[in-house]
């Protein structure tokens, strides 16, 4: 183990790069957003060092001569830490350690600090932790090496279990507690949530590569004061603010994390209660910086972490920011259905904001219903699955003693509910055809 120093992390970064990759030309990108993740963990770069290997050596994850250039480097630069571009195992980290006699860091821990470094709220520095807990699980290994094996004689004989085993207990019993901790906010995040849908409020979610410029946007739609910095990773903890753009709407918006390239699995699966935002929303607002020239591979990163959420029904518009910088004029582009999914705007110079905001108005009126109709009380298991749905609106019971209620529900969900095995099928749809919903779901005529 190597302790950090006082003075400060003196860094020497390593960035393999397999030779497809590097000829289609994107190490280079890759290479200085890896830098800006270095020195938003808080180390100095006093050296770079890049490789183009084919193959991963077991031993290093890169080749001897290459570890060799890399010892040097790090006797030469007095350097504290080594960190890697890349994801290594555990053996592979212990040997470079070993071998370089520093830190080694690979991208995984560096994401994972950075994280701990920006989480502010309770909710948000549980997920780190718990994140950082199941990462450490499986390096628990080389900082007890010298324990790892029960020893005999007078004085030596212990409870029963290594000094490892004894960590590995306590860890675990750590990562329950959190669990247990995440638990209890997710249930009070759903009841938030609840209500918001109760009483009929959109909801609205920013999503987006780290550093597009969501919070700025927020800031802009939001009349909000959240932290917004030209840098990676500036908000971890998910705000929700009303959205009062659009007369006549009750709408919220909740701004969310920042995704990167090879994002953790630990901190996905750790952050689930802030992006589950973006699974109960209405419309996702997907910002893309459309200055930066890899804003596709980003665009992919995301609807990456998407599949891996299963957000695969959400309506989505998609938000090129930054044009003040890439040059690209203000405009709205429709989809084949006439819905507006692609608009170019600067948050920053508060160009375009007019079309994203009618943008918003015209697909969220597009993506819900509101139906107002008389329910014959044979139906009653329907007006149940409305209830549970929490999609009526208003309900009395008229004379004849029939219900007369007020629905909204998504589109999707109507149709649905017309195409379903269930008896009340044909009542939702002739519901529909006599307010000219359509059953095809690729048409918007209604």
């Amino acid at each position: 183990m190597f302790d950090r120093s006082e003075r400060g992390d003196r860094a020497v970064i390593l960035c393999p790069t397999p030779m497809q990759r590097d000829l289609r030309g994107e190490q280079p990108d890759r290479i200085e957003e890896f830098k800006e993740l270095v020195t938003t963990a808080g180390a100095e770069i006093f050296e770079i060092i890049t490789s183009t290997k084919q193959s991963i050596d077991p031993k290093f994850y890169i080749g001897s001569g290459k570890a060799e250039e890399l010892k040097q480097a790090v006797e030469a630069n007095q350097a504290d830490v080594v960190i890697v571009d890349a994801s290594l195992s555990p053996v592979q980290e212990r040997n470079l350690e070993a071998f370089v006699q520093a830190r080694v860091l690979d991208r995984r821990t560096l994401i994972l600090d950075i994280f701990a470094q920006r989480a502010r709220s309770y909710e948000g520095q549980l997920q780190v932790e718990l994140a950082q807990l199941k990462h450490m699980s499986t390096r628990l290994v080389r900082g007890w090496t010298h324990l790892e094996r029960q020893k005999g004689g007078i004085g030596m004989r212990g409870p029963g279990e290594t000094q490892l085993e004894t960590d590995r207990r306590l860890l675990n019993a750590r990562v329950k507690s959190l669990k247990g901790r995440l638990d209890k906010v997710m249930r009070q995040r759903e009841q938030g949530r609840k209500q918001r849908k109760k009483s009929g409020a959109k909801m609205l979610a920013l999503v987006g590569y780290t550093n597009a410029g969501k919070s700025t946007l927020f800031n802009l739609l939001t009349d909000a004061n959240v932290y917004a910095e030209d840098q990676l990773f500036a908000t971890l903890d998910p705000t929700v603010r009303q959205f009062t753009a659009i007369p006549g709407c009750s709408a919220v918006i909740s701004d969310t994390v920042g995704f990167v390239r090879d994002l953790p699995h630990e901190l996905v699966a750790a952050f689930r209660a802030t992006l589950q935002e973006a699974l109960d929303a209405d419309l996702l607002l997907h910002v893309i910086d459309d200055s930066n020239p890899e804003h596709r591979d980003h665009m992919k990163e995301v609807y990456k972490v998407f599949d891996e959420l299963k957000i695969d029904d959400v309506p989505t518009i998609e938000i090129y920011n930054k044009i003040d910088q890439s040059g690209h004029p203000a405009e709205i582009q429709q989809s084949q259905s006439d819905a507006p999914d692609k608009v170019w705007i600067s948050a920053h110079k508060n160009t375009g904001i007019d079309l994203l905001i009618k943008s918003i108005e015209e697909r969220i009126h597009r993506t819900h219903l509101t139906l107002k109709f008389v329910l014959p009380m044979n139906l009653a298991r329907l007006r149940a699955q409305f209830y549970q749905l929490e999609a009526i609106r208003d309900e009395v019971i008229d004379d004849s003693g029939q219900w007369q209620i007020e629905v909204e529900l998504p589109i999707e969900k109507w149709r649905q509910m017309a195409k379903s095995a269930e008896p009340s099928a044909e009542f939702v749809n002739n519901l529909l055809a006599a307010n000219h919903v359509t059953l095809d779901e690729n048409s918007q005529d209604w």
